[in-house]
């Protein structure tokens, strides 16, 4: 995403992935390079139709698109896409309950992050940059319940009882998602490693061809005795696509 730009429209980034994935990390990550007050950052969760514990007595998890308003988000990510204010739902992750909605104005740059943003066609039309989140799943579940326990007041216990609750959703819903991004980040640790859970991880980038990519080439030339290649591959339904990979190394 380039800092100069041409178009006379916000540009939409979208980042997809599972619960505790790394989308709000690599969201502020992404913000801060292009600068904070050029970018607004939407978090779907806000979108919640129900409170937690309406969800909890009709049987629904917050990823199943039933249980969010799926339709505003639509309108919303397209008026903010063509340069006009939103009011926005907020959620809120204490509480499990919806609080007092925000305006929101659009900015050059507008992120979108969350659990459903590539569900619907109308949505997928609004981004100019798709990206899915997709760490080692092991990975995933160890940021889960340290992020769950230590932010928003759930035990252990509890937090894997939520995982085996939304495993059926996050296929469904979820992952399905993944086929169309232009850039799939997958963050796994280091075999020397297989502890790590931070800033040590090693990442590998599924460039698809649905984007044009930037030459990598003098990145590459100056990386490769340092853990960086890009390789041509082949993704999961068989379609070539270049890889990026970051590799962490010791010493």
């Amino acid at each position: 995403m380039p800092k100069n730009r041409s178009i006379d429209r916000p540009i939409v980034l979208g980042i997809v992935g599972d619960s505790a994935a790394g989308k709000t990390t690599l969201t502020a990550g992404i913000a801060e390079i292009l600068g904070p007050e050029r970018v607004v950052t939407i978090c779907t969760d806000d979108y919640h139709r129900f409170s937690r514990s309406e969800r909890a007595r009709l049987g629904l998890t917050a990823l199943d698109p039933k249980a969010n308003y799926v339709d505003i988000l639509e309108q919303h990510i397209c008026l903010l896409r063509s340069g006009r204010p939103i009011l926005k739902p907020v959620y809120n992750h204490n509480g499990g309950y919806l609080d007092v909605p925000e305006y929101v104005e659009p900015r050059e740059y507008i992120v979108v992050e969350g659990l459903l943003g590539y569900s619907t066609k109308a949505m997928r039309d609004c981004f100019d940059v798709k990206v899915y989140v997709d760490p080692l799943e092991e990975l995933r579940i160890k940021w889960k319940i340290q992020r769950d326990t230590t932010e928003r007041g759930y035990t252990e216990a509890d937090v894997k009882r939520v995982l085996d609750r939304r495993a059926e959703d996050s296929v469904s819903f979820i992952h399905p998602q993944r086929t169309f991004a232009d850039i799939v980040v997958n963050f796994h640790p280091p075999q020397a490693n297989s502890e790590e859970m931070g800033a040590h991880l090693n990442v590998c980038h599924t460039l698809r061809p649905t984007l044009p990519h930037p030459d990598l080439s003098p990145i590459i030339d100056i990386g490769t005795k340092n853990g960086i290649r890009l390789d041509l591959s082949r993704d999961s339904d068989g379609k070539p696509v270049d890889v990026l990979q970051i590799i962490r190394r010791l010493g």
